[in-house]
């Protein structure tokens, strides 16, 4: 059970790091009214608005991608660290 909640917990976060990852790649490519880029940013916006109201852009570029893909390993390591914990 513990393996599987770890699996899941994997997945997730690769989906997410994927998302965010194709958002910041597209947003170079696409106009922000595409429909692909309207859609990632539905699940990405609300991830990125907070670390964007701590950390602005610098010279254009936006760091708070990068910032969140940090995140998302931090909490997979804990959660999975955890887990682990729980099972020994």
């Amino acid at each position: 059970m513990i393996g599987f909640l770890v699996y899941l917990i994997n997945i997730v976060a690769n989906v997410l790091e994927l998302v965010v990852v194709v958002d910041a790649v597209l947003s170079f490519f696409m106009h922000p009214l595409h429909p692909v880029r309207q859609a990632l940013g539905r699940i990405v916006r609300p991830l990125l608005a907070p670390i964007q109201r701590v950390i602005p852009p610098i010279g254009g570029f936006d760091l708070s991608p990068i910032v969140l893909i940090f995140l998302i390993e931090i909490v997979r390591s804990v959660l999975v660290h955890f887990l682990l914990a729980l099972a020994w």
